[in-house]
């Protein structure tokens, strides 16, 4: 059934105040590393409360598009404000713990599996994998791909079929959930010890060592902002 009829929302105040801070941005040329108004600048200038301009900050630093330092002010990270609707990370955050909480249940049995069956060649794979994400990560990236090689190296290395089918039919979900973790300040380096610790664990042939670091990296991944945001907060 279609869901254009849908009961409209109505807009909320810091998702107004969004609109205009990305065209502030454009406008105004600034680039990544510029530093934005401070929130009671921007409240003044908009004619709106501080909450507002609040909620519209945490909206941008969830999706990785600001850093608000303490006590210094919020800075650009990219050179515009790109921003993601809303309604669609309010959906995103709906689905998030159940795609986490099956990542950990499907992961951790891979890992142990990968222990007991992976081959010299399963270790290269997973072994290149790292070596992407390090280059992505050397070069200001977030290790995305190096991420997503290393996980389906690991599942390959299960040689399960039917819990690789499972992975695979939640493919898109898992990616939003990488992308989402590895955008977290400090993210991409620490994602890529804890990766160093499953292989080595795999490598060494101990199944519930590996099953242990996967499953501390799947917790690692859920701790994310968006998880912690409230979209109707506007206090």
């Amino acid at each position: 059934m279609t869901d254009a009829l849908r009961p409209m929302t109505r807009q909320r105040l810091y998702e107004q105040v969004l609109e205009r801070l990305r065209q502030y941005v454009t406008d105004g040329g600034l680039r990544a590393g510029d530093r934005l108004p401070p929130e009671r600048d921007l409240a003044q200038r908009l004619g709106v409360s501080r909450a507002s301009v609040k909620q519209a900050i945490v909206v941008l630093e969830v999706q990785g598009l600001v850093e608000a330092r303490h006590g210094g002010g919020t800075y650009l990270v990219r050179d515009s404000l790109d921003v993601e609707p809303v309604e669609r990370m309010v959906e995103r955050r709906r689905r998030l713990p159940d795609v986490l909480e099956a990542r950990e249940a499907l992961e951790t049995k891979l890992a142990e599996l990968a222990a007991e069956r992976r081959t010299e060649d399963d270790l290269a794979a997973m072994r290149s994998a790292l070596a992407v994400m390090a280059e992505e990560i050397d070069a200001g990236g977030h290790g995305v791909e190096g991420d997503r090689l290393f996980h389906a190296a690991v599942t390959a290395a299960a040689h399960s079929g039917l819990l690789a089918e499972f992975m695979r039919s939640i493919a898109q979900q898992i990616a939003e959930s990488r992308t989402e973790s590895l955008r977290q300040p400090g993210r991409p380096g620490r994602s890529l010890a804890q990766h160093r610790a499953i292989l080595d664990a795999v490598a060494a042939r101990q199944p519930r060592q590996a099953a242990a670091a996967m499953r501390r990296h799947v917790r690692t991944v859920a701790k994310v902002r968006l998880l912690d945001w409230d979209p109707e907060d506007e206090r």
